[in-house]
């Protein structure tokens, strides 16, 4: 089924930070960020096992209980089976993403992608979520950031196993769709090549951005929309960096980047665009994507993304933008 077809809206709800990203997101806070994003008209939301060790997709759960299940949709991720043992979490090997969900649970991870791994994943989450189904599955994190060397060895078990997994699932209509959830483009290059699995979508985390997207434009955009496939855009902020957060990519910016903001946002200052607005409306103007999942901890960062959404950006920034190298030239653009 066309992603499209599966979403109801094109801005969701990105619930990374519902895990403890960062820092101790206090449990009433939590709640009230996802009751405020049901109030605002969302009806898509993103989770995953690995975000807090389950935390984030508990309090997912808790929060929309008792919601009309037909009226949303949600996605989540295979690759993590989550136990009730404990472990150490400062001593869990996370790649790139060590530390992010320091504040999470202590729920040990164990990392598997094979067919009854998947099963078994999908079946914690839907006990975690309060739900009898998902919508769409992810697998996650098949890529050089998280398993350097060995991401090629991860993704042969996952196309043994999980993409097989979820293709049955699919076809028993158990799920909807399914793909793969990334922050590199590699992993969905290589799955396009195939011929056995058959993913319908994909989530693209940080790497179709106004900071950073050139190697996504060339090498998987045009592939997935020329397939009649959906690209799902997580971290539409660049990790804040684009915001003005201190982050990009889970450490701090480099002086070069932030240059590159400031450069950005002088432009949409002299145009009165906000800086959300410029980086929302540049993902959505791909014809590839077909919805953005900024992540929020706090209710007030949900009316601060449905007001950029709405917001009107003049042909005149963009224009501007590409004037000034800002933007790929070959990067479709809002208008």
């Amino acid at each position: 089924m066309p992603l499209a077809d599966i979403l109801p809206s094109r801005l969701g709800f990105g619930a990374a930070p519902l895990g403890n990203m960062f820092r101790a997101i206090p449990e009433d806070e939590a709640l009230a960020t996802v009751e405020a994003a049901w109030r605002a008209g969302i009806r898509y939301y993103d989770t995953a096992p690995f975000y807090g060790a389950g935390l984030a997709e508990s309090r997912l759960g808790e929060a929309l209980a008792g919601k009309p299940r037909d009226d949303y949709v949600i996605s989540t991720k295979v690759g993590r089976v989550i136990l009730d043992e404990m472990e150490d979490v400062a001593a869990r090997d996370q790649g790139e993403k060590s530390g992010v969900f320091a504040h999470g649970r202590a729920n040990k991870v164990v990392n598997d992608y094979g067919y009854d791994a998947t099963l078994r994943s999908i079946e914690g989450s839907l006990e975690r979520l309060r739900t009898d189904r998902i919508e769409i599955a992810f697998v996650h994190d098949l890529a050089r950031d998280f398993w350097g060397d060995q991401w090629i060895a991860r993704f042969e078990e996952a196309r043994t196993g999980a993409f097989r997994a979820l293709d049955r699932l699919r076809d028993e209509g158990v799920i909807k769709a399914w793909g793969l959830g990334v922050n590199l483009v590699e992993p969905i290059e290589t799955i396009l090549d195939l011929q056995e699995p058959r993913p319908d979508c994909f989530l693209l985390a940080g790497r179709y951005t106004l900071l950073d997207h050139a190697r996504a434009l060339q090498r998987v955009m045009p592939a997935v929309a020329g397939r009649g496939l959906g690209i799902v855009v997580g971290g539409p902020y660049s990790s804040g960096a684009l915001v003005g957060g201190p982050n990009f990519e889970y450490a701090p910016a480099s002086p070069e980047l932030l240059d590159r903001v400031a450069r950005i946002r002088a432009i949409a200052d002299r145009h009165g665009v906000s800086m959300k607005a410029a980086g929302l409306h540049f993902a959505l103007a791909n014809p590839a994507v077909a919805a953005v999942i900024p992540g929020a901890s706090r209710p007030d960062r949900i009316a601060e993304d449905q007001a950029a959404a709405r917001e009107t950006v003049p042909p005149s920034f963009w224009h501007d933008l590409r004037a000034a190298g800002l933007v790929d030239p070959a990067a479709p653009l809002p208008g």
